[in-house]
């Protein structure tokens, strides 16, 4: 008899899919494989399930489970509801046994993610070393270091004190209810299950233990894959079916397929039965949670009606969102982005476009040329090729072709550059051609350099410098050596070298080929200096300019050359004007200070002829004259000046230097000549007046009009003829007379000559102002030798040494003193330090004093004479005495002999003093005579005597009037009276 099916028992629901027309499953791996199929949408690793309505699972809407989360979840809420017991116990031993089954192979399948540890990250692990142990361990969970994961820093520290406030709020309450529990048993668990079912009896340890005996029930019905579909399975369960088919009779114990078929559905009635009490059983006991659940049943279906509800209003106002305003805005933005993308494929395709023509704009920028245009074109086209175009097949081999172009540059710059240097600095040396060549040509060139930092076109440029200053002056020298007029030249160029016959040129010729060569070397300078303007300028141009603010600047096509490198090539450009100047200068000296003379005693008397005593470093001293030598000055100046004006700050002119040494040892052999000529001037004077002639005064005029030393022969003809011709006894200064000898006439002429040479020949004012000093200071001690030491007597040149001949030599002393300051004016403009002018004043200092000597003479030959004549006189009668007569005579003839010499008032200076030494020496004999006075008769013949003094005196007007009085002599008796 067919038992009842419980109401607890459910349909099986995975026979057909809710949500797709006419399918049906007869098995649950079927079920499973559409839902994959069709209701799931896999995003990354993660699956997310769609089977529910419009594509959104109730019981997992939105999120993504892993593989084996996913097949879970699927068994649970879709592939089965509620099932009966004996079809739950199936699929949960079929889950338990998966091995068995290949419906849940998935579930429990390993992967390299399963493991504790990944193999790979331990071995790339960057923040642990190699390990000597790392081939000896063993992999596992204990191959990686386990480190103590310390406590979190944002947990507290729990401690049983803070649960010592709950155990005591409820350790009373505990205590209670166990007491209650003890007092009252409890019923047993099976009492209910006993009432329904009274024929059931189970034993105690069973229904304790929730444990029942299902042995009595075959196991085939227990297996998972159990399906009557199979023959197998039908055989094993209906098997006299089977047996009835085969022997078409009644089985041997008599009973007929009818029989076997009731009694077999009995057993499963049985068997029914017992899986039923088993799940009422299993029900029961958990009796409180399931009215529980069902009672929120109703509540939860109510809220998630509710829910359905609102999650559809919400769908429909979401598409209706992106109906009207997501999808048109998702098509502009998808518009925006393909003409974004559409404008980079055309910026592409220009950018291709335009390095296609990168090869004929750079032949079209060679040819014009612009070497910079066509580097800056090239790195640009590089840099186009490694950023904006990297990857493109096409150009794959356009940046070796473009580094191929870039050597070809390299050189092609080079040979343009000396080509250009070779050309620019071999043209004929003409002053219309000293300006640049192709300036703008040089300027690309040098640009081009600066823009590959080839810097060594400056040495290269100074190496066609040298070879080329070589050439002019090879050039110059052979032009000088055709023109030549020797006939030993003549006869033996053809044989000997050019230096050999460099040696045959005569002083004149010398001085002609140093002036050809410095006006050619000065235009190669130019030339030279035009070529640096513009490398500088090009170095100026490339120069990357930087800020204050930022000291780093990015570079520019037009300003690519760094601060550094650009201090670097204005140094190396100041060298290569200095080093061309130094080396232009330097073959002119050696010209210069070269040996130009032979030896040969059948050359002409104008031609240089050194002897083996001179020296043929200083062949100009020997041989050339001042006119020569002023020639060759000016030469020097103009190279020297031009080098100077190209090399600007702290040039030191080794083309000065030597000429310098040339004209000093000129200097030096005119101022012995002039010395010489002096001291037998000096030797040979008489110490008389001499007549001045016309020349003479008209320098001295000269001199003190305007300062000038240099005599022009038209104007100095002009004053000869307004003179008449004729000489004057004396020299007239201004308004002053100076009666002179003719030696000091000598001497100015030789000091003008001194400063007309110091004026042509700057080089050597310094020297020539120490041999003016020389020479003044010669004629000072030799004069004073002569005269004051009376050398003059001595030589048998004078008897004696008068009055006049020391007035004279005064006078010649006072001459000199006032021309001393011409000369020193005349040298300081020609001499920049102002200290060497302080010999003339030395020299002076010496004059001054020589002077006073002089006139110290005249003093101590007057008061000799006073003494000795007031030593025999005495007061009395006649009146005057000889002495005094004697004493005005003396002074009546020394008046004489000085009064045409010196002016008045230096003899009224002279005998103001002698009147001085005169009544000195008289009181002194009046003390020792006793005459006092006193108005006696002694006192009245001195004042006889004194008148007849005075009145001489006045006679010859030796003072003024004034001062020869009585009166004026009243202090021979004032100072008596004192002592």
């Amino acid at each position: 008899m067919e038992s009842p099916v419980p109401s607890t028992a459910r349909k099986k629901v995975f026979a057909r899919c809710e949500y797709c027309v006419n399918i049906t499953f007869p098995l649950v791996k079927d079920f499973l494989s559409h839902l994959r199929e069709i209701h799931c949408s896999k995003e990354g690793g993660s699956f997310v399930c769609r089977y529910g309505e419009n594509g959104v699972c109730s019981s997992l809407p939105v999120e993504g489970v892993s593989d084996e989360d996913y097949e879970r979840h699927v068994y649970k809420h879709h592939a089965l509801t509620i099932m009966s017991g004996v079809e739950q116990r199936k699929i949960s031993t079929a889950s338990n046994a998966s091995n068995s089954s290949n419906d849940l192979s998935s579930l429990n399948k390993w992967s390299l993610y399963s493991a504790s540890q990944n193999l790979a990250a331990v071995l790339n692990d960057p923040n642990k070393g190699k390990k000597r142990d790392f081939f000896t361990k063993t992999w596992g969970d204990s191959f990686v270091e386990v480190s103590n994961v310390p406590p979190p820093n944002y947990l507290p520290n729990i401690t049983i004190s803070h649960f010592q406030s709950y155990l005591k709020k409820f350790a009373k309450r505990c205590k209670a209810h166990e007491q209650i529990s003890s007092l009252g048993p409890k019923p047993p668990p099976n009492a209910e299950l006993l009432q329904h079912f009274p024929e059931l009896r189970v034993s105690k340890t069973a229904v304790e233990k929730s444990h029942f005996d299902l042995s009595l029930i075959p196991k085939i019905y227990l297996q998972l894959n159990f399906d009557l579909n199979q023959v197998e399975t039908f055989n094993a369960v209906f098997p006299h079916i089977k047996e009835g088919q085969n022997n078409f009779s009644q089985s041997a114990d008599g009973h007929s397929p009818k029989n076997s078929a009731k009694l077999l559905q009995e057993q499963l009635s049985h068997y029914l039965d017992i899986v039923e009490v088993l799940i009422a059983q299993q029900v029961s006991a958990k009796s409180d949670a399931f009215f529980d659940a069902m009672t929120s049943h109703d509540a939860l279906m109510e809220q998630l009606t509710q829910t359905i509800s609102t999650v559809q209003t919400l769908r429909k106002k979401i598409r209706e969102i992106e109906n009207n305003l997501v999808k048109e805005s998702f098509l502009v933005m998808r518009a925006n982005r393909s003409r974004n993308n559409q404008r980079q494929v055309l910026k592409k395709l220009r950018q291709m476009a335009v390095v296609l023509q990168t090869k004929p704009n750079i032949h079209m920028l060679l040819a014009i040329p612009d070497y910079v245009a066509a580097l800056d074109l090239i790195h640009t086209t590089q840099d186009l090729l490694s950023q904006e175009l990297a990857g493109i097949h096409s150009f794959r081999n356009l940046n070796s072709e473009l580094n191929e172009m870039l050597f070809l540059i390299d050189n092609l710059m080079a040979g343009e550059f000396q080509k250009y240097a070779t050309t620019d600095l071999n043209r004929p040396l003409l002053d219309s051609q000293a300006n640049i060549l192709e300036g703008e040509k040089l300027s690309c060139i040098v640009l081009g350099m600066l823009r590959r930092r080839y810097f060594d076109f400056v040495d290269a440029y100074r190496q066609e410098v040298v070879d080329a200053i070589r050439a002019a002056v090879n050039s110059c020298v052979t032009e000088i050596v055709a023109r030549s007029e020797s006939d030993h030249h003549g006869s033996a160029s053809e044989h000997q070298s050019l230096d050999n016959q460099l040696k045959f040129l005569t002083v004149e010729e010398w001085i002609q080929l140093m002036r050809i060569v410095a006006v050619a070397l000065s235009h190669l300078v130019k030339r030279i200096k035009a070529a640096h303007d513009v490398m500088k300028e090009a170095v100026e141009v490339s120069r990357r300019k930087t800020s204050s603010s930022d000291k780093r600047t990015e570079p520019t096509p037009e300003c690519f050359l760094s601060e550094e490198d650009y201090e670097r090539m204005i140094q190396k450009l100041k060298s290569l004007m200095s080093s061309c100047c130094k080396y232009a200068q330097d073959r002119c000296a050696q010209l210069l200070s070269s040996r130009s003379v032979t030896n040969n005693e059948s050359r002409d008397k104008d031609r240089p002829n050194l002897n083996s005593d001179s020296s043929p470093s200083f062949w100009l001293a020997e041989q050339a004259t001042q006119t020569q030598l002023s020639e060759l000055s000016k030469s020097v100046d103009i190279l020297c000046n031009e080098c100077e004006a190209a090399c600007a700050d702290n040039f030191v002119s080794s083309l000065r230097s030597a000429f310098k040494s040339q004209s000093n040892s000129f200097m030096q052999r005119f101022h012995s000549d002039k010395t010489t000529k002096l001291r037998l001037i000096l030797d040979s004077e008489t110490w008389k007046q001499a007549e001045v002639p016309i020349e003479f005064q008209f320098l001295v005029n000269q001199i003190a009009e305007s300062g000038k030393f240099s005599v022009s022969k038209e104007e100095q003809d002009r004053f000869k003829l307004e003179q008449n011709g004729k000489s004057s006894s004396t020299l007239v200064v201004g308004n002053e007379h100076f009666a002179v000898v003719g030696t000091v006439l000598i001497l100015i002429s030789m000091v003008a000559d001194y400063c007309i040479k110091a004026e042509d020949l700057t080089l050597s004012a310094q020297s020539l102002l120490r041999y003016v000093s020389e020479l003044l200071q010669l004629y000072n001690a030799r004069s004073s030798q002569l005269v004051l030491g009376a050398e003059a007597v001595a030589i048998n040149r004078l008897r004696k040494i008068t009055s006049t001949n020391l007035a004279l030599a005064l006078r010649a002393i006072q001459l000199l003193l006032w021309l001393i300051p011409f000369v020193k004016l005349h040298f300081q403009g020609l001499i920049s330090e102002t200290t060497s002018v302080t010999s003339l004043d030395t020299v002076a200092q010496k004059m001054k004093t020589h002077a006073r000597d002089i006139q110290g003479k005249l003093i101590s030959i007057v008061n000799q004479i006073v003494d000795n004549e007031l030593r025999s006189w005495e007061a009395k009668p006649p009146i005057p005495s000889k002495s005094f007569q004697n004493l005005c005579k003396y002074l009546c003839k020394l008046h004489e002999a000085i009064a045409c010499v010196l002016p008045k008032n230096q003899v009224h200076e002279l005998y103001r003093l002698i009147n001085v030494a005169f009544k000195d020496s008289l009181r002194n004999h009046l003390l020792r005579m006793n005459i006092i006075n006193n108005g006696g008769p002694q006192h009245g013949m001195v004042t006889s005597e004194l008148t007849f003094y005075l009145e001489d005196l006045k006679r010859i007007s030796a003072l003024p009037e004034e001062e020869l009085t009585l009166s004026a002599m009243d202090d021979i008796w004032i100072a008596q009276k004192l002592s």
